[in-house]
């Protein structure tokens, strides 16, 4: 029996749900939105979060209200059918993988209430036992880059592991003290991005030097053009992806057959393609982590609750969320997580 079918018959009963905006500076140097999705019925809630990227998208979302026909008797399969004949944007979206997210958003907050309702947790369906989740903090260090976001976090919390974006900005020097610290567990080129703010070109000088300085640090989203599938060679079993992966069918459209995927909940659009994608992955021995899209919400504890199921010893992009924003409080816990399974429900 795969995975999604131990959970699409739970039954659920939706009363009514609202919405529940969410904002916050972190430490991309923007202003975060998103909208917390709460599911009501037979005496439970269920929540979920949107983390559509685009301010506007959830502007409008706020500003509509709850507007959609939910309310009913449905399982888990059933309310994934429901959702997909309706429009979940008041208005289209700045673009297309927001559907996916929105999508998430509903699926995850029904999968809370329905748990809730049965007076079960998602590990105790599954039959998993929930696992210590090592995680680390994803960082960009600014233009021009400096240590200092690294530095000041090593400085309040030292046993930090990293995941970093590297861009062509970066020198030797900048290089060298990274490599000083011993704490980056993997580096995210963002070369399959295109018209976001985190762009990076393919640059052939960049992934050699930070390729060869990092050599135990997994290698995330890189630009394979000609030049740069060259100086990359040696080092494809190191390769990872992200922005690409929505699908079991994009793991299988990868140039290399991976040994490592980023699997975001959020961006894979619902469950039974996340669940049968974490299947697929462990049928054919290819590694996941999870990742991270700046939740506000519920959503961080979601991914953590996943990865503490399907991968916690891998390098998750779900720190707490006080290590996105500019300058972390005290008193975060460290890396790894202990297990903290829910008495019932999805978070």
């Amino acid at each position: 029996m795969s995975t999604w079918e131990l959970l699409a018959e739970l039954p659920l009963q939706i009363e009514a749900y609202t919405l529940e905006p969410r904002q916050a500076v972190v430490s991309s140097d923007f202003e975060r939105k998103s909208t917390v999705i709460r599911l009501t019925g037979a005496g439970s809630e269920g929540l979920g979060e949107d983390v559509t990227y685009d301010a506007v998208d959830q502007e409008i979302l706020q500003q509509a209200g709850p507007t959609l026909p939910l309310a009913g008797s449905f399982t888990i399969e059933s309310f994934a059918e429901r959702l997909a004949e309706l429009a979940l944007f008041p208005a289209p979206p700045q673009r297309e993988v927001s559907e996916r997210y929105r999508r998430w958003a509903y699926e995850s907050a029904a999968l809370d209430l329905a748990l809730g309702q049965a007076g079960t947790t998602l590990h105790e369906l599954l039959g998993r036992e929930p696992r210590p989740v090592r995680f680390v903090v994803s960082l960009r260090l600014g233009e021009p880059p400096s240590m200092e976001p690294v530095s000041s976090r090593l400085e309040r919390y030292p046993t930090l592991r990293f995941k970093l974006d590297p861009t062509s900005s970066w020198d030797e020097n900048l290089i060298a003290e990274l490599v000083a610290t011993g704490a980056v567990d993997s580096v995210d080129f963002k070369g399959l991005y295109v018209g976001s703010v985190v762009d990076q070109p393919a640059d052939p000088l960049l992934y050699a030097r930070v390729a060869e300085a990092f050599p135990h640090a997994w290698i995330e989203d890189p630009a394979l053009t000609e030049e740069t599938d060259a100086v990359l060679a040696a080092h494809r079993e190191r390769f990872s992806w992200d922005a690409s992966i929505h699908s079991i069918e994009d793991i299988e459209a990868l140039p290399y057959p991976p040994r490592m995927v980023n699997i975001k909940p959020s961006r894979l659009g619902g469950l039974r393609n996340l669940l049968d994608a974490y299947d697929y992955c462990a049928e054919r021995g290819i590694g996941n982590y999870g990742g991270g899209q700046f939740e506000l919400g519920v959503g961080r504890s979601q991914n953590q609750y996943l990865a503490s199921l399907f991968h916690g010893d891998a390098p998750n992009d779900v720190a707490p969320t006080g290590f996105n924003v500019p300058d972390p409080p005290p008193g975060l816990p460290s890396s790894p997580l202990a297990p903290a399974p829910p008495a019932s429900g999805f978070h």
